[in-house]
């Protein structure tokens, strides 16, 4: 049984392929199948630990980027993309795989195109609420379309062949840690906690305006700030400048990235959580703590505003947009959610209940019973 996973370009994309393998495996184990021979063909590995962890065999494609703003590379990239395709045609046919799962993006498209053309059977994931373009292309010959979002359904024509999964979260990031989530940042469990992730690449404008906002949050809260690599040493500097001797300046904590442990302990001990509204919604949503959604404003069909106010629908967060993002409407909403107890238990109950824990493993199920449909 040999199953090809493919999509990349952002953890978003990357890491619910994962999970699904995680899933994948622990039912070929319960129920005493074969084990499955999986495969990622992507243009790059992403996180090979991942890969390895999970017994999964990367096999390296080339593939085009068409950027949504006027750029040189995106000519260029169209050469990239026929040659990626020609040569994933070439080891998607030496592999031939039972069946294909695609989380779309521009990697996935040379994958996809060889499975049309060889027949191989494809199930495809749409994380967002609104599809990309690649996935849009790709559900015409799918044999079966899982969504992230209800309101999703109403892109793909082929109503028979969507389901409503939710979006397949890993293992390790399901369950937070709680216990020893204060020591092992070193925090007061007295005083409110903030964790900010703006993505495993950091929110540029989201870590401004906590920088203008620190010497007041600190005053009354904690903050544990992911952000992102390229961004740690600049916001390190300007923070220390800031809040220079302020006799709370060790109530913020600041890392480039946090792994599994990190992020799941960071959970473990925060009230609030400030995010975009990327994959990150559904994390949040499983660990049932309230949030404040900050959206990128320009993304492909505005997806992740669409994202962000079908979450806080649910009740389980509130949406600042960029343009509103000022210091101050970003402490006031702050202080709205973190001085009202009741309503901070409102936003957790909702929030559980917007996510889909078993998500992977419908999806998996699913897989595996095409993939063996396929061997006969």
């Amino acid at each position: 049984m040999k199953i090809l996973l493919t999509g990349g370009g952002s953890g978003g994309h990357f890491y619910p392929l994962i999970a699904v393998a995680e899933a994948i495996n622990d039912i070929s184990k319960k129920e005493n199948l074969v084990s499955a021979d999986l495969y990622f063909m992507s243009d790059s590995s992403y996180d090979a630990e991942a890969l390895i962890e999970n017994n999964i065999t990367f096999i390296s494609i080339p593939a085009g980027k068409i950027r949504r703003y006027a750029s040189i590379l995106n000519f260029f990239d169209i050469f990239k993309t026929i040659y990626g395709s020609l040569v994933a045609l070439k080891k998607v046919f030496s592999l031939y795989p039972d069946v294909i799962f695609s989380k779309g993006a521009y990697a996935s498209f040379p994958v996809l195109l060889a499975a049309r053309l060889l027949r191989i059977p494809v199930i495809i994931h749409e994380s967002d609420s609104v599809p990309g373009k690649t996935n849009l292309w790709a559900s015409k010959f799918a044999r079966k379309i899982a969504i992230s979002y209800p309101d999703s359904a109403k892109y793909f024509a082929q109503a028979d062949k969507v389901a409503y999964t939710g979006n397949p979260l890993r293992k390790s990031v399901l369950n937070i840690s709680r216990s020893g989530a204060h020591e092992f940042f070193g925090l007061e469990k007295s005083i409110p906690t903030i964790l900010i992730i703006g993505g495993s690449l950091g929110a540029r404008l989201i870590n401004e305006r906590i920088l203008d906002a620190l010497p007041k949050l600190i005053e009354r809260y904690q903050i544990i700030h992911q952000t992102g690599k390229a961004n740690v040493k600049e916001v390190s500097e300007t923070s220390k400048i800031i809040i220079g001797e302020n006799t709370n300046k060790e109530r913020y904590h600041i890392f480039d990235y946090l792994n599994d442990l990190n992020l799941t302990m960071a959970a473990g001990a925060a009230d609030l959580i400030i995010s975009r509204a990327g994959s990150t919604i559904f994390e949040i949503a499983s660990w049932g703590i309230p949030s404040i959604v900050i959206p990128i404003t320009e993304t492909n069909g505005d997806h992740q505003r669409i994202n962000a106010y079908a979450f806080a629908r649910s009740g389980a967060s509130s949406v600042v947009e960029e343009a509103n993002l000022t210091t101050n409407v970003l402490i006031t909403e702050i202080d709205r959610v973190l001085q009202d107890q009741a309503l901070r238990d409102r936003m957790s109950t909702a929030a559980k209940s917007f996510t889909h824990p078993d998500a992977a493993t419908k999806i998996a199920q699913e897989l595996i019973n095409i993939a063996l449909t396929h061997e006969e």
